[in-house]
């Protein structure tokens, strides 16, 4: 089962549970994925949205939804800061396990000598087969910093 059709079957259970957020995140989860789809199209391709292009999706929404939290934490929002952290716990849901700091270093450590870079130069490459290996399972964000520190 494709994560878009577990995603579908998740949509349906909530409507027939009557669980209002959880059906509310899962249409936001939804309609992400036909945006994607739609334009996907308009490139002139036929073919769906990947998985790896769903994982992509949901850890962009998973961020934004953290940063929207932290923002309304310093802004004494409490409430809508819980309902974002309901939301990034139905999208985690999705998401494979998300690696440990030695896992990532390991990763990180294997993807330079895999594709056998040697300078800052190669920071692209190992970027790239770290982003095909492990998509939704750690914040590139802050891998990047750690490639440029063992290039570097």
């Amino acid at each position: 089962m494709s994560l878009q059709e577990q995603i579908s079957a998740s949509l349906k259970d909530a409507m027939k549970m009557r669980e209002a957020e959880r059906l509310s995140t899962l249409r936001l989860i939804n309609a992400a994925i036909k945006d994607k789809g739609i334009a996907l199209r308009g490139e002139g391709g036929e073919r769906g949205v990947t998985d790896a292009e769903i994982l992509a999706i949901l850890g962009r929404m998973v961020k934004q939804r953290q940063e929207s939290a932290r923002a309304y934490e310093e802004g004494g929002r409490l409430e809508l800061a819980e309902k974002e952290r309901a939301e990034i716990a139905v999208i985690e849901e999705y998401l494979p396990r998300q690696l440990g700091q030695e896992e990532i270093a390991a990763a990180v450590d294997a993807a330079i000598a895999e594709t056998g870079a040697s300078s800052i130069r190669d920071m692209g490459r190992v970027m790239a087969a770290l982003k095909a290996k492990y998509t939704g399972q750690m914040d590139f964000g802050a891998v990047g910093p750690m490639v440029k520190d063992r290039l570097g």
